[in-house]
């Protein structure tokens, strides 16, 4: 029964010992450093995800900056012109303007969602996997203890 996680082992004659408290600090300093590791590793996979998010979201508020740039610059004239042939210039430009800003807006709602799907950027799930780790450890020392 060798290993990190052999809470007893034989002694001579058969008999079943305890571990030491040396072995038992050195398991705990082991387990621990490397339930550290994978807290991080997973504070890293998660924060790797929030920013993707972020990055998507920020990718699409660019996207309708250009499609409104775009929009206004090359079918402006276009459609202003057939508007013009069943009512006034005026209105026809007025109605053109409307319509690219509500397609503006609908492209800005969008990027502010994906925006908000990652924010805070916080690794929140490693952050409560630890807690809950620190509190089972607490819970299985006051066991220890009584």
């Amino acid at each position: 029964m060798n290993g990190p996680n052999a809470l007893a082992e034989q002694g001579s004659g058969g008999q079943v010992s305890e571990p030491s408290i040396a072995e038992l600090t050195r398991q705990l300093s082991d387990q621990t450093s490397a339930l550290s590791r994978k807290e991080i590793e997973l504070a890293k996979a998660e924060m790797a995800v929030k920013a993707n998010r972020i990055g998507v979201g920020a990718g699409a508020f660019g996207v309708a900056g250009v499609v409104a740039l775009f929009a206004v610059g090359a079918l402006t004239a276009t459609l202003i012109l057939a508007l013009a042939t069943a009512m006034d210039g005026w209105l026809a430009a007025l109605i053109v303007t409307l319509l690219y800003a509500a397609v503006a807006g609908v492209l800005a709602l969008a990027g502010r969602r994906k925006v908000e799907a990652g924010t805070p950027p916080v690794p929140e799930r490693a952050m409560e996997s630890s807690k809950q780790d620190v509190e089972t450890a607490k819970q299985r020392v006051k066991a220890a203890r009584a």
